[in-house]
């Protein structure tokens, strides 16, 4: 029978009561290594403690944009199948007593299967069904997982029933009341490993989230939770699981090692706050990673009070990777003391899918792929976005009219009627595919595979002016006359592709041969310069209009609209009664790189 949230609450300091305390199968035999007094070997015992995160609900190695297995330049596979085989597969090595599994967050969003048992037959429901996510990782015997902030792209309903679904705890000790101030989620989880010697080896499990929900999700959660800093909130509770008899004090963090922030500082905290965490916060042994999808297998920081090294490593996001943190311990002075701890990935492309979980979940998935193959229309012509990030393609014209097009329709007969409307897109994969023929719901959706919903902001043509030139930057600075090759020329500084935004509407010029700052050129509108006073509405997607990416001034520009409806639908919805895609309907050149005038492409 699952554990709901009470369970959970009931055992955390979150309702005040005692420790939370799961039983262990006993150890195999410890290995002793030396003498110690007169002739007696020390106490030793290993474990292991296994991490995922970014799972972003991939079960099976399957892309449902693409309708076809999971594939990319590097061939690595997705899923928690795959993470299942080799959980097994350690379990049976180190004996499942001795481990545990965990995850970092971003669990119930980002593939049309997620999308679907959220939106489309829902688990909120009368009598829903259980959310794919959680049975998957029920079946894997996970012991816990901290919230990411894509857990609440649904809005908090969902999440509370995902979470009343789980047999493990959702962590989150920086997710608070927003009345209370008290946690809002369990804190932690503390498992009780036995050992060999008669003495059990105490684990804490300290879930952190990201505090740019506050932000990103700011019509889910304003009112109703606050997001405090990790570090403020780890340098809380630290201290206060060690007093609880915490022998090895593991972070699950949904938050990046970067120290950097996205949405620059609009918020007092840090984004990517993991390393700063083990730097300040003394009593951790090791740091699950997440939120950053990059892959650290093995990463050490000094805590600059007690001078010990604490281990951080964090797995390729989808399940591609799964981190295996191996402490050993010892006994010594009536306690048991980390000896040595060092973490490494193993690759979820190395061994097949866990039947298990295939059979569990085959149901959902022929519904999901039977969903997302529903044609909702034609296109004239084959369209992709293989270079979108760097030339005007049909596809994102697509996406920006239709943005348009909405936010015209709802500011019509109103006090901002007669302003241009503008729209912004990025290239959020370049993999998106139109084909001529039919389109397909899996077509249309891969265009925008995240759930952001539409505003419209008002912006001057001075401030739309240094937007662009925020973006711009994304370039690497090429000089004119220079070979020009596109694997090298975006992402500068580490920009995602997300973070390069294109604007409808007007015209301009990104000159990538001038320094960042000064590369918008010959910005216009209806062919004419455009002036610094003149007032325009941007559609925007809501992560960019709450500071996602820190681009200036669209936080604090003036609201003239918003839509609950993810934009992914409404471009549905569009092509559904649009019936033909031609794009000479929508598409044209309205901006290109040049180097001193000339065009790059």
């Amino acid at each position: 029978m699952p554990l709901n949230r009470r369970t959970f609450l009931g055992r955390s300091a979150a309702a005040g009561a005692g420790v939370a305390v799961a039983g262990g199968a006993v150890a195999a035999p410890a290995t002793a290594a030396g003498a110690r007094g007169k002739g007696r070997a020390p106490k030793r015992y290993s474990f292991t403690v296994m991490g995922t995160t970014d799972l972003h609900g991939n079960v099976f190695n399957w892309d449902y944009f693409t309708d076809k297995e999971f594939d990319d330049k590097a061939h690595n596979d997705v899923g928690l199948a795959k993470i299942s085989t080799l959980v097994n597969r350690i379990r049976e090595e180190k004996g499942r007593g001795n481990t545990l599994l965990i995850d970092a967050g971003d669990t119930i969003q980002g593939t049309q299967l997620s999308y679907y048992y959220a939106k489309v037959d829902p688990i909120t429901a009368a009598h829903g069904p259980v959310h794919p996510m959680a049975q998957s990782m029920n079946a894997i015997g996970y012991d816990a997982a901290a919230l990411g902030n894509h857990e609440f792209n649904y809005g908090i309903p969902v999440l509370r029933k995902f979470e009343e679904q789980c047999d493990f705890p959702l962590l989150g000790a920086n997710a608070l009341d927003a009345k209370t101030l008290r946690p809002a989620f369990p804190p932690y989880f503390m498992k009780r490993l036995r050992t060999p010697h008669g003495r059990d080896v105490r684990v804490a499990v300290l879930g952190l989230t990201n505090p740019g929900i506050a932000i990103w999700d700011k019509q889910n959660v304003q009112g109703k939770m606050t997001f405090p800093g990790l570090e403020e909130q780890a340098a809380k509770w630290v201290p206060k699981l060690r007093s609880m008899g915490a022998d090895v004090v593991v972070v699950s963090a949904h938050s990046g090692s970067s120290g950097t922030s996205s949405y620059g500082d609009q918020l007092p905290y840090v984004e990517n706050a993991a390393g700063l965490v083990a730097e300040q916060v003394p009593g951790i042994d090791a740091i699950l990673v997440g939120h950053a999808h990059t892959e650290i297998p093995e990463y050490f920081v000094e805590n600059k009070e007690s001078g010990r090294k604490v281990v951080l490593s964090e797995p390729l996001k989808w399940g591609q990777r799964l981190t295996l943190f191996d402490f050993g311990l010892v006994w010594a002075k009536g306690r048991w003391t980390v000896e040595r701890v060092g973490a490494r990935v193993l690759n979820s492309n190395t061994v097949a899918e866990d039947p298990k979980i295939v059979k569990l979940l085959g149901d959902e998935h022929r519904k999901v792929v039977a969903y997302v193959n529903q044609v909702i229309g034609t296109s004239t012509a084959a369209m992709t976005t293989a270079q979108a990030a760097w030339k005007d393609e049909p596809l994102i014209d697509l996406i920006n009219h239709v943005q348009v097009e909405t936010v015209r329709a709802a500011l019509a007969g109103g006090a901002y009627a007669g302003l241009p409307v503008l729209s912004q897109a990025s290239c959020f994969s370049r993999t998106a595919a139109v084909p001529a023929g039919e389109v397909t719901i899996k077509d249309a959706a891969g265009l925008y595979p995240f759930e952001n919903t539409l505003e419209a902001r008002v912006l001057t043509g001075a401030q739309l002016k240094e937007y662009l030139e925020f973006s711009a930057k994304y370039y690497v600075q090429t000089p004119a006359g220079a070979a020009v090759d596109t694997s090298k020329l975006t992402n500068a500084g580490n920009t995602p592709d997300y973070n390069y935004d294109v604007v409808s509407g007007v015209t301009y010029e990104v000159d990538i041969a001038k320094p960042a700052g000064s590369r918008i050129v010959n910005l216009a509108f209806g062919g004419e310069p455009v002036d610094a006073a003149a007032e325009f509405v941007l559609a925007v997607n809501n992560y960019r209009a709450s500071g996602g990416g820190a681009f200036p001034h669209i936080a604090d520009a003036k609201q003239v609209w918003v839509n609950s409806e993810e934009i992914r639908n409404t471009i549905i919805t569009w092509v559904q009664a649009k019936g033909v895609l031609d794009p000479a309907e929508f598409a044209s050149v309205g901006w290109k790189l040049t180097r001193d005038g000339v065009p790059v492409f």
